[in-house]
């Protein structure tokens, strides 16, 4: 009898060989990397400031959580809407840069109390309390909405061009960026649906390659530059700039209460993990992993998260499905790789020539990948409705499913940077479309008998 058919992977206690280990680590980095560096450009925060506080706050994660739960903390679209806000508002708009990172670092800072908080009386209320307010019809539409939420920016990534471009090529650079585009996404998914072994634990990167290798090959054809080496001129060592908070009651009331609807996404993030990972050990036939029991421990976690990104002078995050998707797909769930991800990312943030290697990645080879990472955000969101055998039949699921992925998704496309106008008021959508979900679900919970009450 053969024994040597060991499902391929690394649970969340195992420790790769040291170059499989930089290799997982670099994949990690990967997909991280441009959704930690848009919000960043779309913040106006320091982008290698916020790269160094991606991996120093992932660092504190891992501890806080005693290694347990292989998570990488990264800046949160969720709070764009609001740290814009504060950069923007007439009130700040004589002081210098920094002074207003500063200003926004002091609601970054609060809103991590908050997930701390809300950590503490969950570890303290135990399960039963987490099944009644963060059910899996309101976790799982969560999930969805936020990888469809993002699908406008995989599709534009996938299409995009420079703008140094001329206008007499911008139709075949435009042609060029989807042939980079579907060499990439086409080539990750069948990298990760047929390589074997050892090799399918890297599809991400070897996609990633494949693209690059595409693009360099249509710039010699072409000159269309779709990779440039030299996006920032600098000497080769640079400290990121690191600024301090400055109290401000506007920073407070403007980014603290978004770190309320970031639980339902950190609930979903968790109850996804736990499936994949629990499927790889009941495979293998190794120990079950109690993840999903460690939603109050991730949430503290997540607020420090948050406090150590904020003292530093990085936006607010949260922990990222992009890199459970990367988990997903390559089996890898090993919490030493996600230590050598945010130590190189470190690394990377203080080096010029490393910053600019990651920044010539093309971005129709980053939209390529995003376009399935994306994707199976969303479809974890349906894992975990299907894994908890949620009755589709049932009134009170199909309204609460139905209302959070139309006010979710319409608000995040009906509407500029994703800004729901309520009474004169503007919502983050996906924070609304949770609070929505999490409100009707308990309203809708008064007076119902248990589940087991209605067996024949």
């Amino acid at each position: 009898m053969s024994t040597n058919k060991q499902p391929i992977g690394y649970l969340p206690d195992e420790r790769p060989p040291f170059l499989e280990l930089i290799l997982f680590a670099l994949q990690q980095i990967v997909v991280m990397f441009p959704a930690t560096v848009l919000v960043a450009l779309l913040t106006g925060f320091h982008v290698s400031t916020t790269i160094f506080a991606s991996g120093l706050s992932t660092l504190f994660f891992i501890l806080i959580t005693g290694k347990k739960i292989p998570l990488y903390y990264g800046s949160s679209f969720s709070y764009i809407a609001a740290i814009t806000s504060i950069m923007s508002a007439e009130a700040f708009a004589n002081y210098s840069l920094n002074d207003k990172i500063s200003i926004a670092q002091f609601g970054i800072v609060m809103s991590g109390f908050v997930s701390i908080i809300a950590g503490v009386i969950i570890k303290k209320s135990g399960k039963a309390l987490i099944d009644k307010v963060l059910p899996p019809t309101v976790t799982g539409s969560i999930a969805i909405i936020i990888g469809l939420s993002l699908a406008a920016n995989a599709m534009g990534n996938a299409s995009g061009i420079s703008s140094a471009v001329p206008d007499n090529l911008k139709v075949l650079a435009g042609n060029m960026a989807w042939v980079i585009a579907l060499v990439t996404l086409l080539s990750t998914i069948i990298y990760s649906v047929y390589l074997k072994g050892k090799l399918s634990q890297l599809p991400i990167l070897f996609g990633l390659l494949t693209g690059y290798i595409t693009a360099l090959i249509i710039d010699g054809v072409t000159g269309l530059a779709f990779i440039n080496f030299n996006t920032i001129n600098a000497s080769i060592f640079n400290l990121p700039t690191f600024t301090f908070p400055k109290p401000s009651l506007a920073a407070v009331a403007a980014i603290m209460p978004i770190a309320i609807a970031t639980i339902p996404e950190s609930t979903a993030h968790i109850y996804q993990l736990d499936i994949y990972v629990n499927n790889l050990a009941k495979k293998r036939g190794a120990k079950h992993y109690d993840i999903e029991d460690k939603l109050g421990l991730n949430l503290i976690g997540d607020g420090v998260g948050d406090i150590v990104s904020g003292l530093v002078g990085g936006p607010a995050g949260t922990n990222y499905g992009e890199n459970i998707s990367a988990m997903a797909i390559s089996k890898i769930f090993s919490v030493p790789v996600l230590i050598a991800a945010s130590v190189i990312t470190m690394i990377i943030s203080c080096f010029t020539p490393l910053i600019n290697a990651v920044y010539s990645i093309p971005t129709p080879v980053i939209g390529g990948l995003s376009i399935y990472l994306f994707g199976i955000i969303a479809a974890q969101g349906i894992t975990i409705m299907m894994d908890r055998k949620v009755d589709m039949f049932k009134s009170k699921n199909l309204a609460i499913i139905a209302t959070i992925l139309i006010i979710g998704l319409g608000g995040s496309f009906g509407y500029a940077n994703g800004m729901i106008p309520i009474f004169g008021i503007e919502f983050p959508a996906i924070a609304t479309a949770a609070v929505f979900g999490i409100v009707l679900n308990l309203l809708l919970s008064i007076g119902e008998k248990p589940e087991k009450a209605n067996e024949d």
